[in-house]
């Protein structure tokens, strides 16, 4: 991620979260994102890059995924995750 990027993060950073907030997804600002499963937090890491509304994601183990953001909400895996306002989830 160059500079530019870290000074003026992607729209899509922050915390996503599937209805049953059960899987958690934190897109940082520095192309990092952080995955929680269930009570597990820090389940997978790695990083993401975004091009227009698609993103790619690469975890530290080398595993890749991606995903689609439609109408602000991310569709990733199967699963359908929304855009969590409050990190605490209240």
């Amino acid at each position: 991620m160059t500079t530019a990027e870290t000074q003026n993060p992607h729209a899509y950073a922050g915390m996503w979260v599937t209805d049953d907030g059960h899987v958690r997804h934190e897109l940082l600002a520095n192309g990092r994102y952080d995955e929680a499963r269930g009570k597990r937090e820090s389940a997978y890491q790695g990083s993401y890059r975004i091009t227009g509304n698609h993103i790619d994601y690469v975890d530290d183990t080398g595993f890749t995924a991606d995903g689609e953001f439609i109408d602000d909400v991310l569709y990733h895996g199967g699963m359908v995750l929304r855009r969590r306002s409050d990190p605490t989830g209240e």
